[in-house]
């Protein structure tokens, strides 16, 4: 089979994307928090939410990406080219997913870790657009967080590739 460069190109910028529209993120604190309920940094507890009620409390590009597993538009998320200090959690539960000390720079346009808090975190299949890649969800409420793949940086070989709106950042400083 023969392939053009731009096909090739089109191919490696859409190992990331999903179904849905890329969504282009804007620059903004996490506001859905004050309005959230079910959002806490400090409670574990396996939240059952449905998608109405998300639907009522949540942003609408967040939304559409956690809940629809739609994903941003590369090189636009606000923690792609960001390297401060601290932690990071899922912006529509509050549930610890990465310290800063995992994330790397990838250059594939969307923010990336070689580890994730095992307890944050679960994993499943997408056989989405004709690829076998494998999923990361947020372990408390079911969010689409992106995808990982094994072409990560030592010592795990793992690239977490993550949507910036479905992550919230805590620095350091605020301890």
């Amino acid at each position: 089979m023969k392939f053009l460069v731009s096909d090739i190109i089109l191919i490696f910028l859409q190992a990331c994307e999903q179904k849905h529209q890329p969504i282009k993120m804007t620059l903004m604190e996490n506001t859905e928090a004050k309005n959230n309920p079910y959002y806490s940094r400090t409670d574990t507890a396996k939240l059952n939410i449905s998608n109405e009620e998300w639907k009522k409390i949540l942003a609408p590009d967040l939304y559409a990406i956690a809940r629809e597993a739609a994903t941003e538009r590369a090189f636009t998320g606000k923690y792609n080219e960001f390297d401060e200090i601290g932690e990071y959690y899922c912006a529509v539960c509050g549930n610890h997913l990465f310290r800063s000390t995992s994330k790397f720079s990838s250059s594939c346009g969307w923010p990336s870790f070689f580890e994730a808090d095992k307890e944050g975190v679960y994993y499943k299949r997408d056989q989405s657009y004709g690829m076998d890649r494998v999923e990361v969800l947020c372990k408390r409420c079911d969010s689409h967080l992106g995808h990982v793949f094994d072409d990560g940086p030592k010592p795990t070989g793992l690239r977490y590739c993550m949507n910036s709106i479905s992550l919230e950042f805590a620095p350091d400083t605020q301890k």
